[in-house]
């Protein structure tokens, strides 16, 4: 199934404010990701209980989109959960023996049969990246999973994959499957802004092509996690706004 929104007159750049949260492990990207959408008040809450949160979790090798789904509820952030598969199948960490993955397997499909009861929207389906684009201008920001080996950053000199080392990336991927943060677009340059939570303090900006042979990769399964978390601090340029800034610059 494929999933499309009515596109309208959308502005040219659309930047949503992003609290900066690194990962510390190679396995809490995802949770590095539900610190970055979540207020001040409810983050600190997070932070507090995290290790509470895992415990009761049971996440095994790590968290998986639906997982963090189940966060998302219990702090009562609105969202919605996009995926090509109902089944827990959590090929994409390598690390973990064969008995763990069975235990995550189990604990997924049981968290999938009980999704709707938790009052967790899940939908089969795939999205485009017109889609993507509408829900940043529209209602906020996005939770993707990616292939963390086709990453990488466009403003990076040489660019290079995030599996390599350049500006913003910290250290070599342990991992396949990486959650990052959509937080933005620039419909000049035809690229996504995202936060990265293998680092602390850079927003990327990667191809809209490129992005969405990251998130569409084998693994991923096309997760997708729609937050509707828009505020008023959101930036937005159109075109002729862009002008008036630029013609202000000059005569500065």
């Amino acid at each position: 199934m494929q999933f499309h929104l009515l596109t309208g007159v959308f502005p040219d750049i659309v930047e949503h404010p992003i609290v900066p949260f690194k990962q510390r492990f190679d396995w809490d990207g995802g949770f590095a990701c539900i610190a970055m959408v979540l207020d001040h008040q409810k983050r600190q809450k997070f932070i507090a209980y995290f290790r509470r949160i895992c415990a009761e979790g049971d996440f095994g090798e790590g968290p998986s989109s639906l997982d963090l789904c189940y966060i998302l509820k219990d702090f009562n952030v609105p969202h919605k959960y996009l995926t090509m598969t109902f089944a827990g199948n959590p090929e994409h960490r390598f690390n973990g023996c064969y008995e763990s993955l069975k235990r995550d397997v189990a604990r997924l499909n049981f968290k999938l049969q009980h999704a709707k009861q938790k009052g967790i929207d899940v939908k089969k389906c795939s999205v485009n990246n017109q889609f993507l684009i509408d829900h940043l201008d529209m209602h906020g920001t996005i939770i993707l999973l990616t292939s963390e080996l086709m990453l990488f950053c466009d403003l990076c000199t040489p660019k290079k994959r995030h599996s390599e080392s350049c500006a913003c990336q910290i250290q070599p991927p342990m991992y396949l499957g990486c959650h990052i943060v959509l937080c933005g677009y620039n419909g000049l340059t035809q690229k996504f802004m995202y936060r990265n939570p293998l680092h602390d303090n850079h927003v990327c900006n990667i191809p809209y092509q490129e992005l969405d042979k990251a998130r569409k990769a084998k693994g991923t399964y096309e997760d997708v996690i729609l937050l509707y978390n828009k505020t008023p601090q959101h930036k937005v340029f159109r075109n002729k706004d862009l002008t008036t800034s630029l013609a202000g610059l000059r005569t500065n």
